[in-house]
This record gives structure tokens, sequence and C-alpha cells, in this order.
């Protein structure tokens, strides 16, 4: 004995699997966004930065997110440099 689905039953499954990767992905938006926020809050706190020849006074938050972005920029320019080596190697 054999048992087959029925195209309806194959449609509806695939739209709770839709349905349910939607729930899911905004779920963690959710999240993800309420932790930004906490974080954000958590470091509003005023702190000094000491350069060569300058002090400054400037929240914490910016503080990190300046690190984070210098951070994804060498990581982007590092990686770029890596495939232009790999190119050159390649080609010759």
């Amino acid at each position: 004995m054999t048992f087959r689905r029925k195209s309806a039953d194959v449609a509806t499954d695939e739209g709770t699997t839709s349905t349910r990767r939607f729930v899911v992905r905004l779920v963690l938006l959710v999240v993800l966004v309420a932790y930004a926020i906490a974080f954000i809050l958590e470091n509003r706190q005023k702190v000094h930065v000491h350069f060569i020849f300058l002090t400054a006074s400037v929240s914490l938050i910016w503080l990190l997110l300046l690190g984070i972005g210098i951070g994804v920029l060498l990581t982007l320019l590092l990686a770029q440099l890596e495939r232009r080596r790999r190119r050159r190697s390649a080609g010759h």
C-alpha cells in the first residue's frame, strides 16, 4: 500500500514553513533591535579620549561604534588585498 500526498497538502506545508521562517526572522529582528537599544542606553556615559595632542569627551557608545567601524573597514581592506594577491599569483 502506497501513500501519496496530495499537491494541496504539499502547498499547505510549504506555506506553513515560509510563515514559520518569517516569524522566526521577525522575532530575531525584534530581539536584535531590543539588544541594540539596551546596548546604547547602557553605554551613554561620557568618557575622556586622549589623543596625542588632544583630549575629547564623548559618549562611550560613539567610541565603541567608531572602533567597530574601523575594525570593519580594516577587515574589508585586508580581504580586498588578499583577493588581489591571489589573482596576481594565479595569473602568473
